[in-house]
């Protein structure tokens, strides 16, 4: 929005308030955008390194080996294995894929390789100088040199050299989610990488073979160390169980267990187990015939009855019981049978009915019988419990004999035990071992690898490395990160004018106008006229965008007062080389064309330079008349015949004290005479910051024109130049108006509608 507002001609001069600006993704892009061509060439040095790197490297092929891991299985003649390395979850399998991935990039496959196909022959292993390390060699210490003609293994500097140019042409990468492990090398020739990819894995099977074959021979001679004892142990175990089987009147029957175990008779133990067995027999006979006679004594008949069946299998005693009771219960029986024949009867007939009495009688006859034959059950009972009695104690007597008896050889059975157990472990031990001992000299030939080849390498058809698009695209990357970096950088350490804001946030004010590049074409060597002499665009290319610019800039100083239109401007620069000159003479032109009258005086009276584009050598000029010489003005100035209305006042000879004429009230009234005599007044000024001429003419006038050329004046220059010509006093209401000249097309500041502009 400021670039928009900077480019369009203005009535007023727009202010604004000095701030930090703000780091933004725009303000980023603007930045780069100024210092595209940084990031151009970098971009460019580092494409033709790349290119230069990828021509100069050495071709490289790559030779790629795959191998699986099985699981370990039994040997080829069914012999068992231990499988105790039998991986059991996904957690170890992947443990033993990267152990065997470690196993592969190990120093002692690594220098097998090397000694077998004389790797340190190649060009690759020969030692190189490096400045990097030479210079390390200086400040560390490097230890003794190796032997004169010691081995690769009895060389320590050659030896760590060859393995570290070995791995770093090696690569092993384990497959994810499988158990394959590629194994992959480069080399310059394409025949020596694949064989260095074989022979490391044929490497590998052979070391897994011999660490099964070792480890199959130290348990073999550790069984064979060990049986020796076991033997003899066995056999003293052997002599001691029969010793101890003697003492303990153990006999063996010759028939085995389920386990296996020999059964064995032991006459005293089986004598007991009888003894407990009668004892409990008898106290479970005592108890029952107990609870009978406990019932008997109640008289109850019915619960009696009921014990019917509960006192059989006792012996004759209890078999009488047990009839006894049967029959109790079934003269219950016939009781009820006969009370129901008697209610019924009662019930039809009434107790006068003679069948009554022969009921009554028999019923009683029952009950009788019933209680006769419970007295006879409660005597049978009691003198069935007083021989339960007496047989529980005799059983119990018996059982103490035998226990006292068991007792007394326990200490030898459980002596005997233990030894005969002891004595089946070691055996079995011992045949354990010696079973492994056989097997062993088989296992160690006879065990199969688990690693099996599923491609050997191969010679390569085309080099690996270089890669050429990788270098190419890498080359570009990192030409632009460098590119932005060396961009922003001198963006922000630039102290030039870039963007107009900066402008705005430094001094306040925007630029009043904004010219676009535009280069001074050499001057002609024939002719008098401003025209043929000059080639100035305001009269050559009165449609170009520059005119239009000087257009936009000559509204603007017309509207910059607020008051009337200012009659007297100075137009100057912080420094030379700014084109203060140049817009002085087309400027002056385009206010001339308007049908004004318009005197451009060159008030650089230390080198001037207005006169030269009409090539006259004026003796008489601006330093003449603030001299008093002439006395008449009117013979200084040089009317300009191509552009009517327009008068030139040259700067005249070169005065020893150019200031002090200038600050002299002679100029000052020169200065208002001409704004009565002319329409519009403009004075060429010297550069602010060299000498202090524009200081003092920039009180004598209504408006400042500060020049400043895009991408060449200091911020800080035009900064100063600005404050200086702030300070001075004035009483016309001078205005200082910035103009930006030089903005080329390209640039981010230049409008976009000036630059469709300026390509139609």
């Amino acid at each position: 929005m400021l670039d928009k507002i900077a480019f369009q001609p203005s009535h007023v001069v727009i202010a604004a308030g000095s701030s930090a600006p703000e780091l933004t993704l725009r303000e980023v892009g603007r930045m780069l955008t100024r210092r595209r061509a940084i990031i151009y060439v970098t971009v460019a040095v580092f494409f033709l390194l790349g290119v230069l790197a990828l021509t100069l490297s050495t071709r490289r092929y790559q030779s790629v080996g795959e191998i699986e891991l099985q699981k370990d299985s039994p040997s080829s003649l069914g012999i068992q294995t231990d499988t105790a390395d039998t991986p059991s979850d996904a957690l170890e399998v992947n443990m033993i894929i990267q152990t065997q991935a470690k196993i592969l990039q190990s120093d002692s496959l690594a220098l097998r390789v090397i000694e077998d196909l004389h790797l340190e022959q190649t060009e690759d292993f020969r030692s190189k100088w490096s400045p990097l390390g030479w210079v390390l060699g200086l400040l560390g210490p490097i230890g003794a040199p190796d032997p004169k003609g010691a081995s690769l293994e009895n060389s320590p500097h050659r030896r760590m050299r060859v393995l570290k140019i070995f791995h770093r042409k090696l690569t092993v990468k384990p497959v994810a989610g499988t158990r394959l492990i590629e194994v992959e090398y480069l080399s310059p020739d394409p025949k020596l990488a694949a064989a260095v990819v074989n022979h490391l894995l044929q490497g590998l099977i052979e070391k897994g073979f011999k660490a099964r074959y070792d480890a199959t021979m130290q348990a073999s001679s550790w069984l064979s160390a060990q049986l020796g004892d076991l033997r003899a142990k066995t056999q003293e175990l052997q002599a001691k169980v029969v010793k101890l089987q003697q003492e303990s009147g153990v006999f063996a029957v010759g028939d085995v267990d389920r386990e296996g175990r020999d059964q064995v008779y032991n006459p005293t133990l089986e004598k007991l187990q009888m003894a407990t067995q009668a004892e409990a027999q008898a106290q479970s006979n005592r108890i029952l015939k107990g609870a009978i006679n406990d019932v008997v004594k109640s008289g109850n008949a019915e619960l009696i009855s009921g014990l019917a069946g509960s006192a059989s299998g006792g012996g004759g005693s209890s078999s009488a019981v047990g009839n006894s009771l049967t029959l109790i219960q079934n003269l219950r029986l016939q009781e009820a049978s006969e009370q129901a024949q008697l209610q019924q009867l009662s019930a039809k007939f009434g107790p006068a009915y003679p069948k009554l009495a022969e009921v009554r009688g028999n019923l009683e006859a029952v009950q009788a019988s019933i209680r006769e034959e419970v007295s006879r059950v409660a005597r049978r009972a009691h003198n069935d419990f007083l021989v339960a009695e007496q047989t529980e104690a005799k059983t119990r007597k018996d059982f103490d004999a035998d226990k006292t008896e068991a007792e007394a050889l326990n200490n030898k059975t459980i002596e005997y035990q233990m030894v005969r157990q002891e004595a089946d472990q070691t055996r079995s031990l011992y045949d354990d071992m010696l079973r492994h001992l056989k097997e062993s000299g088989l296992l160690a030939g006879l065990r199969s690898t688990n690693i099996s080849i599923v491609d050997w390498a191969k010679p390569s058809d085309a080099p690996a490395k270089p890669v050429t698009l990788l270098y190419l695209f890498g080359s570009i990357a990192a030409g632009l990160v460098f590119g932005v970096v060396a961009a922003l950088l001198r963006d922000v350490t630039d102290t030039r004018i870039q963007d107009l804001r900066e402008i705005s946030r430094e001094l306040g004010p925007l630029p009043l106008c904004v010219l676009p590049y535009q280069k001074e074409r050499t001057l002609l060597t024939s002719g008098t006229s401003v025209a043929a002499k000059s080639a100035l665009p305001a009269l050559d290319n009165p449609h170009s965008l520059f005119v239009e610019s000087l257009r936009s800039l000559r509204t603007s100083l017309l509207l910059s007062r607020s008051g009337a239109p200012p009659r007297s401007v100075l137009v100057t620069s912080s420094l030379a080389g700014e084109g203060k000159s140049f817009l002085s003479w087309n400027l002056a032109i385009l206010f001339a064309q308007q049908g004004k009258r318009v005197l451009l005086c060159d008030a650089d009276l230390r080198r001037p330079w207005l006169h030269r584009n009409l090539e006259v050598n004026p003796t008489v000029g601006l330093s003449t008349l603030l001299a008093g010489l002439p006395d008449d003005d009117a013979s200084v100035v040089i009317p300009v015949h191509e552009v009517p209305g327009l008068f030139l006042v040259p700067a005249g000879p070169l005065p020893p004290y150019p200031a002090e004429l200038l600050a002299s009230h002679q100029m000052a009234d020169l200065v208002k005479s001409w704004e009565s005599q002319y329409d519009l007044v403009l004075l060429d000024a010297p550069p602010v910051l060299q000498v202090t001429d524009p200081v003092i003419l920039s009180s004598m006038v209504n408006s400042v024109v500060l020049m400043a050329w895009h991408q060449k004046t200091p911020l800080e220059a035009l900064e100063k130049s600005y404050r200086m010509l702030e300070d001075v006093q004035s009483t016309s209401g001078r205005k200082i108006n910035i103009v930006v000249n030089g903005v080329k097309e390209q640039s981010v500041t230049y409008p976009p509608r000036e630059r469709e502009v300026a390509k139609a």
